[in-house]
């Protein structure tokens, strides 16, 4: 049989949540690709000349 949880004990599991949540959200946001170390030139238009 399940035995009831306090209060005070679901709140300290939502909060937990809700941190775990939010340090998951601010780590997915800062990784991301790294930059290259120096950047490739693209290709170019060449304007012609008269």
């Amino acid at each position: 049989m399940l035995e009831r949880t306090r209060t005070a004990e679901r709140y300290a599991r939502g909060f937990t949540a809700a941190l775990v949540a939010v340090a998951t959200l601010l780590l997915a946001a800062n990784a991301g690709p790294a930059r290259a170390e120096t950047p490739q030139a693209g290709p170019r238009a060449v304007a012609e000349s008269r």
